[in-house]
């Protein structure tokens, strides 16, 4: 996260008396006093990569020293896991009390794992207080939204950091670099399909994503990531959307085309789980039952609602076109009823063509998916009028092919340098959130939408240089067929 530029007299005397203690004490209580002090605000299941972060490799450097939370049940659960790490447990508060916490806190940063439709509030007050933000992707769900965090973020001198883990997968990383490399030349267009299989697809439409006042729909919840990946491996910013989406398989009547009599409302319930393959067993699974089913008293959230309930707001089966500013366009689709999980990339250039695929596992979000075999990828360039040639990918280890732990070192460690500049800020957040956005308003328009139109003041954020339409491009080798 980076510091603001000015440091008032009370601040300086803090960093002078603090070296000075720091000089006269022991090195292990050193180590504890240079620790950055962080706040989570919403701890459902995303927040554990954190928490696991900071009572784990980052220990040294990070501690955490609060929560908040709407539901007591999960903040207790925090303590206990806070416990059995071996670390203090952050002290709890209601989120009620957040402006408290904060006051409280001698905090250094702010954690934000609430819904998405709630990041705005929580980053807002957090950039008010004069804290760095850290907050899980999207950024947030609607445009106004992004315009009141893009605002605060240069009122006060703050930046926002958000969590985009999937640029610092160790192959997706690599299709970055051959891109900066000019493997095949400046790019074109963009062909994208992402696919989410029927246990990870389904599971968006029986927890709170599935309305998509909360989530912004898979457009914005899911898709951010995508148009993330694609927004960073361009180096380049979205101009223009067009986009069609439908919900035609989480529905009541596919549920009765399957031999249902339903749908129901919840799994847990359900008169029909026998008959169900998409029947959740929320109370088979410990983190699952720990934090969800064991509090529901608290708050009335059921994390196994019935996927074929008619209420679902969010679609299934979407088609986006992008238009960039630097001349190239994506074809975005997303489906989340496939019958595999993962994607497939194409970059087409100049010089010839990149491709890009992973097969991944697709367990239930937040569950014990021990059994989930390793993400498979295959990357390869054709160049033009020539034969194609195979990348090995670059891998690594952990969850998201290794890209969190890096991530996380990146926040709370110490980063190693990086040409290919993964850390994204409130720029980087806003102009993916944008796109699926804009895509929503054709949702329900069926008209094209200008990023232009939705905010002001979205600057270009830091980003690598690429080949552009200004290089040469060597002439293809002369060929007398196909």
């Amino acid at each position: 996260m980076h510091e603001g530029n000015g440091i008032d007299r009370r601040g300086l005397m803090a960093t002078v008396v603090a070296g000075a203690a720091a000089m006269a004490a022991p090195i292990g209580v050193q180590a504890a006093a240079t620790r950055k002090r962080y706040a989570i605000v919403g701890v459902g299941s995303r927040s554990r990569m954190y928490q696991d972060a900071i009572w784990g490799p980052h220990k040294d450097t990070a501690e955490l020293v609060a929560i908040c939370d709407t539901n007591p049940g999960r903040a207790a659960y925090v303590a206990r896991r806070a416990r059995q790490a071996g670390a203090k447990a952050p002290a709890s508060y209601l989120h009620t009390d957040f402006d408290k916490m904060v006051r409280e806190g001698n905090l250094d940063g702010l954690i934000v794992t609430v819904p998405d439709a709630l990041h705005d509030d929580y980053i807002v007050r957090g950039l008010e207080a004069g804290l760095d933000v850290i907050t899980e992707k999207p950024m947030t769900t609607d445009a106004s939204k992004a315009q009141r965090i893009l605002d605060a973020c240069r009122r006060n001198g703050r930046q926002v950091r958000v969590t985009f883990n999937y640029r610092y997968s160790p192959f997706r990383t690599q299709v970055k670099e051959l891109l900066m490399a000019g493997e095949i030349g400046d790019v074109l267009s963009v062909d994208f399909s992402w696919l989410l299989n029927t246990v990870h697809g389904a599971d968006y439409f029986r927890r709170w994503h599935s309305n998509k006042a909360m989530s912004g729909g898979l457009m914005v919840h899911k898709a951010t990531h995508h148009f993330d990946l694609v927004n960073w491996w361009l180096s380049a910013m979205p101009v223009s959307v067009t986009a069609v989406g439908k919900r035609e398989f989480y529905t009541p009547a596919m549920a009765r085309r399957l031999g249902l009599q339903g749908p129901h409302q919840r799994c847990l319930t359900c008169p029909e789980k026998a008959k169900c393959s998409f029947y959740l067993d929320i109370a088979a699974d410990a983190g699952l039952k720990a934090l969800y089913l064991d509090n529901e008293r608290y708050d009335g959230y059921h994390r196994d609602q019935c996927v074929w309930r008619e209420e679902i707001s969010i679609e299934d089966t979407m088609n986006v076109v992008v238009g960039y500013d630097t001349g190239a366009t994506l074809s975005y689709s997303l489906n989340a009823c496939n019958a595999w999980e993962g994607y497939h990339v194409a970059f087409n250039g100049t010089k010839g063509r990149l491709e890009h695929s992973l097969v991944e596992s697709g367990g239930t979000a937040g569950a014990n998916n021990a059994d989930e075999a390793p993400d498979r990828a295959t990357t390869r360039i054709i160049p033009l009028r020539g034969q194609p040639g195979e990348i090995t990918p670059r891998t690594g280890a952990g969850s998201h092919s290794g890209g969190d732990a890096v991530m996380l070192n990146d926040i709370f460690g110490t980063p190693a340098p990086d040409p290919t500049m993964r850390a994204a800020d409130q720029r980087g957040g806003a102009a993916s959130a944008l796109i699926g956005i804009a895509a929503n308003q054709c949702f329900r328009t069926g008209m094209p939408v200008k990023i232009a139109d939705l905010v002001t003041g979205l600057d270009r954020p830091n980003l690598p240089a690429m080949p552009t339409r200004a290089d040469p491009v060597p002439m293809p080798p002369r060929m007398t067929h196909a």
